[in-house]
């Protein structure tokens, strides 16, 4: 299972509304899409990936902040990872700002 979780770190405050998108990258497949709540989560992203391979979410950041009246310089934020043991818990936080975004493999 894979999940995230998306801060703004202009307000320090959940990214409401911020569309993701999970894909399979080899081969290319769309797995799964969500829109994070009101902390800013998406609690389950896809079905359970059945194999170890690599994977990518691809936030839609740029819709986020023209809804919030601001521009920004990163349109998608797309984080590439490698999944070793499909049957473990992903979760991938993103801390976004309209010119900078960080990431980790959270817990």
């Amino acid at each position: 299972m894979i999940s995230t979780h998306v801060l703004d770190t202009t307000t320090g405050r959940p990214a409401v509304g911020v569309s993701v998108l999970l894909e399979a990258i080899d081969p290319f497949t769309v797995l799964g899409s969500g829109v994070t709540d009101v902390d800013g989560r998406v609690g389950e992203l896809g079905p359970a990936l059945g194999r170890p391979g690599n994977y990518r979410l691809i936030f839609e950041a740029s819709a986020y902040f023209a809804k919030n009246g601001r521009t920004c310089f990163f349109p998608q934020v797309i984080v590439a990872f490698t999944v070793t043991d499909p049957a473990s818990h992903l979760h991938v936080p993103l801390l976004l700002s309209p010119f900078s975004y960080s990431t980790y493999r959270g817990s």
